[in-house]
């Protein structure tokens, strides 16, 4: 990911998921989304899924507009929320929740190194 274009388009496309991803939040996926909540958190699930897909239809659009050095403070702050919604997906492995496919312990499993994946990648898209 060296090259400007590829960083642009990385990052845009990681955008485009997140805005993508909060939408669903709010929509078709509402219901899978509330496995990932864990018990532990104060609010209700519902509110947790709502509020969470608010986020990140910010955080996918100021990926998306973001100039300069901006670019990488938010970054920072995408990379910030996949750690702290990282919990959620630890949630669904331990409690055997399933949702998005994730029926199996292997696969709920699998699910779980993807989350510092796209931390890599919105410190990396975001890198001046």
């Amino acid at each position: 990911m060296n090259s400007p274009n590829t960083k642009i388009a990385s990052r845009l496309l990681l955008g485009a998921g997140l805005v993508f991803a909060g939408i669903s939040h709010l929509t078709l996926a509402r219901k899978e989304f509330r496995a990932q909540v864990p018990d532990w958190v104060p609010l209700e699930k519902d509110n947790t899924v709502v509020y969470s897909g608010l986020a990140e239809i910010g955080l996918g659009t100021a990926l998306i507009l973001a100039k300069g050095k901006n670019r990488r403070r938010i970054g920072k702050v995408a990379a910030v929320f996949f750690a702290a919604v990282f919990p959620g997906n630890i949630a669904q492995y331990t409690h055997r929740r399933n949702a998005f496919g994730l029926n199996s312990d292997s696969k709920r499993l699998a699910r779980l190194a993807f989350q510092p994946l796209l931390i890599a990648w919105a410190l990396k898209s975001t890198r001046l």
